[in-house]
This record gives structure tokens, sequence and C-alpha cells, in this order.
């Protein structure tokens, strides 16, 4: 089969199409013929050479793919070849097959092209499992959602929606703000021009955001827990503008206020396996019925893998770029 790798950890440029072994599962895995994969940031990261693959999964990226099961293994039942699903991988994604235990794999949800809902495993499991297992968020009440355009904010923002909350995004430019209000959003601030806590403040008649996403990192940290409501929860995805910031722990404690890190990759397998479930029980009836939806800004080709990872580092992508095989 065919698959994007790395001849060495630097830019795009070292991303080329090889000629890979096919896949085999094992006993509690499925390999699925991929027609589309999902770039997301932490490609860019494993590309740079500073987020390797967890052991065992294969050494080129992809975290997320839909497509048909092709083979499965001899403990899997649910699964035979032919369905077409979508799967949350550990790696190994930008290839023609992809192999990934089957706890981790979904049907692909009705109402959606197959190849667009390679956009939905990541990003749908990072925002569920964000918004409600760690951030508690609750019916009416106020998400602020960072990094609003990107692959996990335009489910984020349609999710929180979804459940019932307010929600306050922001993203580059005011163009972008407002695809982001046509999402779901309540108030969408152009970060380039606006200031977040005083939008935060003004939509909330002074009290502050209940739960804020954030994929900024420590340049924002300070300016976040400015946002907080009291008994606010702070969840930290990302880290794109730097990962050490001082935290005054006296502004925590009269805030009764959580600050929650997290990454989804890492995760061991029982509890992939369990947001899996969570996000077909609760998320999927959202997606079948439009409720939330896969935001893909462009389709290209495995051997435009760069060129998929020079817009990602753009920041002028809305949504997900796909790698179509």
């Amino acid at each position: 089969m065919r698959g994007v790798t790395t001849t060495s950890p630097g830019g795009p440029e070292k991303l080329t199409v090889s000629e890979l072994p096919d896949q085999t599962p094992g006993p509690d895995e499925v390999v699925i013929d991929v027609v589309s994969a999902g770039v997301n940031r932490a490609d860019l990261l494993q590309r740079a050479g500073s987020y390797p693959p967890p052991e065992g999964a294969p050494e080129w990226p992809g975290l997320e793919v839909a497509g048909t099961v092709a083979l499965v293994g001899d403990r899997v039942s649910g699964w035979s070849p032919g369905d077409r699903v979508v799967a949350l991988l550990d790696g190994g994604g930008y290839a023609e097959q992809a192999r990934v235990r089957a706890s981790q794999v979904l049907p692909a949800p009705d109402g959606v092209d197959l190849v667009d809902a390679a956009a939905l495993p990541e990003a749908v499991c990072t925002a569920w499992n964000n918004l409600v297992d760690v951030g508690r968020l609750a019916r009416d009440e106020w998400l602020v959602v960072h990094g609003g355009s990107g692959g996990v904010g335009t489910v984020a923002i349609q999710l929180g929606a979804a459940l019932g909350a307010h929600v306050v995004t922001t993203a580059g430019g005011p163009d972008r703000a407002a695809r982001c209000r046509g999402l779901g959003a309540t108030v969408a601030v152009d970060h380039r021009a606006e200031d977040f806590v005083a939008a935060v403040h003004a939509a909330t008649a002074g009290r502050g955001a209940d739960v804020v996403l954030d994929v900024v990192g420590a340049a924002y940290l300070e300016r976040n827990l400015d946002a907080l409501a009291p008994d606010g929860r702070l969840v930290v995805i990302g880290m794109q503008k730097g990962r050490r910031a001082e935290l005054d722990l006296g502004r925590l404690l009269t805030r009764r206020a959580t600050v929650a890190g997290t990454t989804l990759r890492s995760r061991p397998a029982h509890q992939k396996a369990q947001i899996v479930r969570d996000v077909l029980a609760h998320v999927w009836p959202m997606v079948e019925d439009g409720r939330v939806r896969p935001v893909v800004h462009e389709r290209l080709r495995l051997d435009e893998a760069p060129r998929a990872h020079e817009l990602l580092e753009s920041g002028e992508v809305f949504g997900k770029v796909l790698l179509v095989p």
C-alpha cells in the first residue's frame, strides 16, 4: 500500500509518499481501506520530531480516518468486511489502509459523505471528552471556545450549542468570526482586534464563563482566569502559544476555579474505548440529525500532504483538511 512517511524530522517538505507493508489486524483489531484521513496539529508536531507515536502505533502520521472495513481480527465481533466506518487512530492514517483497535471504530454516520466523515473522530472525541467529562458543561452555562475556526473548535461550537450552552468563541478576522456565528456561537470575537475577556464579561453581565476550552496555552492563561466565573473550569488542550506560564494560586482559590490539562492520543486504550462509546451514544445522534456536522476546508491527495501541512500551519484553514488516497 501507499502511505505518507517522513524522511527525517523537519518541515512539510520531509513528507513523501512511500510503499508500506499491507496491514494485518491483530486479534482485537480491524484493517480499514481508507477513503480519507484527517490532518491534525498533532501530525505537524510528529513530523517535526516533537510528538512521537505511542508504542505499537505505526510510525507514519494520521489520527483519524473514514473508509470501509477490509479485515477483522479473530476476536472482533460487530464489524464485518464492507462496513462503512470512521476510526480514532493511535497513528498511521495517512495511508491506503489503517489498522486500529475495534473499540475505537464507529459506524459512519448517516447523512454524512463518507470522505467528509474523516473530519469527525478526533475532533468529536476531543470536544465531547473535554467539554462534558472534564469541563462538566451544563445547559445554559457559558462556554468559551478558543480557536473556533479550527478542527476541534468548529465541532466544539456546534456541540456546545447542541448541549444548550451559550458559546463565545475566538477566531482570527471578522469573516472567520462570522462563520463561527453560523455554526452556533452566540458571540464570536475577532482576537486580532477585540478583547475576548471584555466580550465574555459583556455577554454574561460581568459574571464570566463557566467553561473555557483553550488551545492557545501559556499566552492565554492569565486572561482565561480573568474570563472565568466563580466555580469556572479552564480546560487546556493545546499549547500553540507556549507551555510555561505563572499561575496565581490565590486567584484560583478565591474563584474556586479548576484548571485541567488533557490529551487524547496518549490515553490508555480503555479510556479511548469509553470515549468512543460515549460519542456513539450521545454525539452521533446530533451528527445524524444535523446539529453537529463536519466542516471541511479542503480535500487533497496523499501526495499533497506537504501542502496540507502548510495550509494548517498558515492559520488560514477553517475546519479540517483531508487527505484522500
